[in-house]
């Protein structure tokens, strides 16, 4: 594989090239691994940014409806929209159904808009393990907003927020009780809340919620990226496309605020030192899967199994093999 020219591809905007460097980056064989780092590196080069949104929420809320409606609204902006997003994967057979696309009917066909499903596979935290790069790739593809939907899992999904500049948490009327919006983890790292299908008989339940959540978010210490008023709660309504142009002046207040007052690029230095972190733990991880360090952690497995020695120790022990090796 040409990956100079496969670059040169990606910087044209071809996205048959920005999918095949997507599928180079998801894969797992170490030579393609290899050629993935030297493609990334060659497009980092040319320096190109868009906007990263990061979206959660649980199962049902309504994130493939907004994310389709919002596109849209962005494409007929003349804006060019990428979106990333990641399907649950089977524990059992390893499979995902990948059907984002089928619902996102009418934003697959715009031409503005590019769709990658991706499988979670065994990584956690609601994003696959090559997302990142999948963002950069878009970047170097020369989209202006980069949309990544997480898998909908719950409360743990604040991986996202470690690759994007905004994250919006959706949220479905009366979906809990007050005491929800002043639970900790996923609601401290977003920055908009957006209380979706906020129409027909929903709409009241949807006030309520919305006021419910912006009375929590009073109640959390306020960070230093944020300006006065952020992170708020809002009303939209995917289906009826209604109060998604409020938003989008929102995210494009909060972007320029951060950008004028140093917060994107600390932010961005933040996450690029959290990936290396991140990758380094990976590189030590995949020690454990040679045959030697199978075959050593097999054997201490038993012993443990059995009785003959205690969990830490046997720990100790493969440790110590691990640095032998």
């Amino acid at each position: 594989m040409d990956i100079k020219q496969l670059g040169e591809r990606v910087l044209a905007g071809e996205r048959r090239a920005l999918a095949r460097s997507i599928t180079l980056v998801e894969s797992q064989r170490s030579d393609h691994r290899a050629q993935a780092s030297e493609l990334l590196e060659y497009l980092a080069e040319a320096k190109r940014q868009a906007l990263r949104i990061g979206l959660s929420g649980t199962p049902g809320v309504g994130k493939s409806t907004f994310i389709e409606s919002f596109g849209l609204m962005l494409t007929a902006q003349g804006l060019r929209v990428a979106v990333l997003a990641v399907d649950p994967s089977s524990s059992r057979s390893g499979g995902s159904i990948l059907g984002d696309k089928t619902r996102m009917e009418r934003l697959s066909r715009d031409r503005n808009a590019f769709i990658r499903p991706s499988p979670s596979q065994t990584h956690l935290g609601g994003v696959a393990r090559r997302t990142r790069e999948a963002v950069a790739l878009c970047e170097a593809a020369d989209f202006d907003v980069v949309l990544i939907e997480t898998v909908g899992v719950g409360q743990s999904e604040t991986v996202v927020a470690e690759m994007s500049d905004l994250f919006l948490l959706l949220l479905a009327p009366a979906g809990g009780d007050e005491l929800q919006g002043v639970k900790r983890g996923i609601m401290e790292m977003a920055d908009l809340i957006l209380v979706n299908k906020a129409d027909g008989d929903l709409k009241h339940a949807a006030m309520r919620t919305c006021a419910d959540y912006s009375g929590a978010l009073r109640l959390l210490r306020k960070r230093p990226q944020d300006p006065e008023g952020y992170p708020k709660a809002m009303m939209v309504s995917a289906l009826q496309e209604d109060g998604l142009s409020v938003a989008w002046e929102e995210m494009q207040a909060l972007t320029k605020w951060r950008r004028e007052n140093g917060f994107w690029e600390s932010g961005r230095a933040n996450q690029a030192r959290y990936w290396f972190d991140q990758e380094v733990r990976q590189a030590l991880l995949a020690k454990l899967n040679t045959p030697e360090a199978r075959a050593t952690m097999d054997q201490l497995g038993g012993d443990v199994a059995q009785g003959g020695i205690g969990p830490a120790a046997a720990a100790q022990k493969m440790l110590e093999q691990l640095n032998a090796i």
